[in-house]
């Protein structure tokens, strides 16, 4: 697996989850934490400062903690990816070959334990996201229609709920 299949395997997750793609600068952060790079190396990559780049950062890395339900910093996200992922990220020093020189010192090689086709995605991890998503979904609309002053028996029969799960949504 090459970075550009890494990055999609990310702003896949990142997308079921947000309904939005990685951007520019995410890409570059999650490219930079893996190859060590402070943040102001990476912030010299993408063209802006230091502190917007950590900013950036911070959000993904606790948007991606959301999205596979564990911590991730800087210094764990190649573990996380790979366990997430079912990925083995290893670096090298192969600077001549044309795919992996992607960091300028060195290079990075991502294999696939056990390759899926594009297609084979029920057999993957992406289910789990479709899950989560649809679950924040539904408790924003919960809330919201608590907002609107029905009552939890009228908002389950709404949703076409259990009475027992809109019951257990906590009222903010």
């Amino acid at each position: 697996m090459q970075i550009h299949e890494l990055l999609q395997f990310v702003d896949n997750a990142v997308y079921l989850n947000t309904g939005e793609h990685l951007n520019d600068i995410q890409r570059a952060v999650i490219e930079g934490s893996l190859n060590h790079q402070k943040y102001a190396d990476i912030a010299e990559n993408c063209g802006c400062s230091a502190g917007h780049a950590k900013d950036v950062g911070y959000e993904l890395l606790q948007l991606l903690s959301d999205i596979f339900d564990e911590p991730v910093d800087k210094r764990n996200l190649k573990s996380v990816l790979e366990r997430q992922g079912n990925i083995n990220i290893s670096f090298g020093d192969n600077i001549g070959d044309n795919n992996s020189n992607i960091f300028g010192k060195g290079s990075i090689k991502i294999s696939c334990k056990n390759p899926q086709n594009k297609s084979d995605k029920n057999n993957s991890i992406y289910p789990q996201f479709k899950h989560r998503k649809k679950n924040k979904i539904q408790l924003e609309k919960i809330d919201k229609l608590r907002y609107f002053g029905l009552s939890d028996e009228q908002i389950a029969e709404v949703l076409d709920l259990p009475l027992e799960v809109v019951k257990q949504v906590e009222i903010d």
